[in-house]
């Protein structure tokens, strides 16, 4: 199994056992993320894993789940720093699937979890792993998602290829399933917006740079996969009139 292929069965795991994690398998961890692609070259963050067998800090997701290993993410205070972070750990979530390990993401962590500053950076977000007590895979009809339908609109129609690029994305993990993204497709162009909220709903998506940050590494996955070029940018003259309680994050442009 591939990263790609981890998109489609890749499932949160919320029970673990208390096996080891051998030192040589963390250290694989560690390399994968050393060479890693975020978003952007710009961005200063680091890792760091921690075995939590004997502590046994809880996390919570919003119930508590108790994991014997978990990698805490941390990022510069910079411009759509919490997304390049969420891309990161989605890939690395992506690759402990390849090697059989279950994980499950953490946004907002109390007091007792891994600090929340390190070397001038702040916590972005934590990955609970370790081998799970069930499995840790699904299949992809069981993946609780919004069909395509519900989530793009299709002003031009995209090659069969680009499609599956949204289907990729369209399976990506977010705090509190809340899939906060939305797709407007031109050909080769897909731009992304996110839904706008109210303001007593907006802690609910403090975390949506983090959720856009993971459904672009599913997106960018899938691309090196299918040998696309796709750039990430941000377009000054994008209408919203196609949802007009959606806000803008992001575009596409792809070519083969």
């Amino acid at each position: 199994m591939n990263l790609y292929e981890a998109i489609f069965v890749r499932k949160t795991v919320r029970h673990f056992t208390t096996d080891e994690v051998s030192g040589e398998i963390r250290d694989k961890i560690r390399s994968f993320y050393s060479e890693l692609p975020g978003m952007s070259d710009a961005y200063r963050t680091k890792i760091e894993l921690v075995d939590n067998r004997v502590r046994g800090t809880l996390l919570y997701h919003p119930g508590p789940v108790k994991c014997p290993y978990y990698i805490a993410f941390y990022t510069a205070d910079q411009p759509r720093s919490h997304m390049n972070a969420g891309c990161l750990m989605q890939q690395v979530a992506l690759y402990l699937c390849t090697l059989g390990l279950g994980t499950c993401m953490f946004a907002g962590i109390g007091q007792h979890g891994p600090a929340q500053e390190k070397d001038g950076l702040s916590l972005a977000g934590v990955l609970a792993f370790g081998y799970a007590k069930g499995q840790v895979t699904r299949q992809r009809y069981e993946a609780r998602r919004l069909p395509l339908e519900k989530l793009c609109v299709i002003k031009e129609k995209p090659s069969p290829d680009y499609m599956k690029l949204l289907e990729a994305a369209r399976l990506a993990p977010s705090v509190l399933n809340t899939q906060p993204w939305r797709f407007v497709v031109n050909g080769n162009r897909i731009h992304f917006f996110t839904k706008k909220h109210d303001a007593e709903k907006l802690e609910r998506h403090r975390n949506e740079e983090l959720n856009f940050g993971m459904m672009f590494a599913n997106f960018l996955v899938a691309a090196e996969e299918l040998w696309i070029d796709a750039d990430l940018i941000r377009l000054e003259n994008i209408s919203q009139k196609n949802f007009p309680h959606n806000r803008y994050i992001l575009s596409a442009l792809l070519q083969r």
